[in-house]
């Protein structure tokens, strides 16, 4: 398991900046809390909990990242490492 302290934020301080990531591209794109909310399927009291607290389901959070045009970035959440040459991959430590 990772230790996340090595990179200096805890899971909770992730998510808080995730929301306030989300928070920003949502006044950016000029949607309102009610629109975002509608649109991703979720009520809003569960939205406007998320842009407060962090807090939210993992399916939430990837239908307000569809609306907000954001959905490519899941994809590359847990890719494998990619490697310039065949040395650095002998080398990497797995």
């Amino acid at each position: 398991m990772i230790n996340l302290d090595e990179f200096g934020m805890m899971p909770i301080e992730i998510q808080k900046a995730i929301a306030r990531k989300e928070k920003v591209r949502r006044k950016q794109k000029g949607i309102t809390q009610e629109e975002l909310a509608r649109r991703a399927g979720l009520s809003l009291s569960s939205l406007r909990r998320f842009e407060q607290t962090g807090e939210i389901s993992f399916s939430s959070l990837v239908r307000i990242a569809s609306v907000l045009d954001d959905e490519k970035a899941f994809l590359a959440l847990f890719s494998p490492q990619e490697y310039k040459s065949m040395k650095e991959l002998l080398n990497a430590k797995c």
